[in-house]
């Protein structure tokens, strides 16, 4: 089978959720289909991290987004329907680039993650694909609610309700919706009764997906994120203003590790004794899978919603106990007492968390389940194989 792949993001290096997950499909893809991949680099990327796509893509063709806040973004996104996440990927070559490729390549279909990739495309007949892996209406939603910045929030408002336009024009017109969780499916059918909206989960990275199965009890205290995001920015300062300092009361010897990519001014400012603060290159797997490793506890207030976190699958497979808000545990099938603890407010997330590291009998039995959940549910093969089942279906009934 041919497929178009269109991705917002170069898949590799896999420093991210949406990475992660592109990156290991298209290994395993690439091993039956040929597939030509279209995506947006940043700055940052290298043209060895692009050459190492190419081992694995019959074709991979990189549209470069510049930087988001420009004034060109900024006018564009206010003289036109569409909203700033849109805007910032518009390049004036991008149009002709597919046309030009659909017109040669005789695909079967087009694979597009996210529906904010979708405006560029072209008319053609090709049936489409499209895997949300996040609603980001929802995610930008709660930030236009949270941002601190009151003027500033008219104008986010202004911008998610185009996002949510655009995104429920898509899920109306391509042939088939894919999310990565139950509960963003569930949110899309109740947006668009009767809709048929097919789940593929996320799996483990790859980096963390053998490692040895034993618990590694201390006091040391984890989140990872990636700080482009509010998910990450807002659940890192509640974890460390609130959640860690109720813990350290009650368990003076804890220390927090705060530690991911992009770390922003304000993440890096929470750093105080006894928190940490570890940036780490997006190319670093060997951090990663150590920061992991060395800690005890993995606690994530969150509160934004939306997909599926790697980074709580990942804490899993290490056999870290996780302490989580209900949207944390989202998407996993986690079960509150048994594979994770859930706390709804940052004093709950702070109880679970003295309870786990007070009860090692608790610990285990929590880390020992969630490992096995992970185990038995979250491994690549079969998920690349679900979606495979999708091209298929998708593909006979187009012809």
């Amino acid at each position: 089978m041919k497929i178009l792949m269109l991705l917002p993001y170069l898949p590799y290096p896999p420093s991210e959720g949406g990475q992660v997950r592109s990156y290991k499909l298209i290994k395993l893809l690439s091993k039956k289909h040929s597939i030509t991949l279209v995506c947006f680099s940043r700055r940052h990327n290298t043209q060895d991290q692009i050459s190492h796509m190419k081992q694995f893509c019959h074709k991979v063709i990189v549209i470069e987004r510049g930087n988001a806040w420009t004034l060109a973004n900024i006018l564009r996104t206010g003289f036109s329907p569409y909203p700033f996440l849109v805007s910032i990927y518009y390049s004036p070559q991008t149009k002709q680039i597919l046309r030009e490729e659909l017109q040669k390549g005789r695909y079967d279909l087009i694979h597009a993650e996210m529906s904010y990739t979708l405006p560029y495309l072209p008319p053609h007949n090709l049936p489409i694909i499209l895997v949300e892996q996040t609603i980001m209406s929802r995610i930008f939603g709660h930030q236009a609610n949270t941002d601190k910045r009151l003027w500033f929030r008219p104008f986010m408002w202004i911008d998610v309700a185009k996002m949510r336009f655009w995104e429920q024009y898509y899920w109306r017109r391509v042939n088939r919706v894919v999310t990565v969780s139950a509960e963003d499916a569930r949110v899309i059918q109740k947006i668009i009764p009767g809709l048929k909206v097919d789940v593929v989960p996320n799996g483990v990275g790859e980096d963390v997906s053998n490692l040895p199965k034993q618990t590694h009890y201390n006091h040391r205290i984890l989140y990872m994120g990636n700080y482009k995001w509010i998910q990450n920015w807002e659940a890192a300062d509640l974890l460390a203003k609130k959640v860690f300092s109720l813990i350290r009361k009650a368990i003076p010897t804890a220390k927090l590790i705060i530690a991911g990519q992009f770390p922003t001014s304000e993440v890096k400012a929470l750093k105080t004794s006894g928190v940490e603060i570890r940036e780490l290159k997006d190319f670093d797997t060997r951090g990663l899978v150590n920061a992991y490793l060395e800690s005890g506890l993995f606690v994530a207030p969150m509160y934004a919603p939306g997909g599926t976190r790697l980074k709580i699958l990942a804490a899993m497979a290490a056999m870290i106990p996780v302490v989580t808000t209900p949207v944390g545990a989202e998407g996993y099938g986690a079960v509150d007492g048994q594979s994770i603890l859930i706390g709804t407010t940052p004093e709950d997330i702070a109880a679970k968390s003295i309870q786990v590291l007070r009860d090692k009998k608790l610990y285990s039995r929590i880390a020992i389940a969630a490992r096995k959940l992970v185990d038995t549910k979250f491994s690549w093969e079969p998920i690349a194989q679900k979606l495979e089942s999708i091209y298929e279906d998708l593909v006979h009934h187009h012809s």
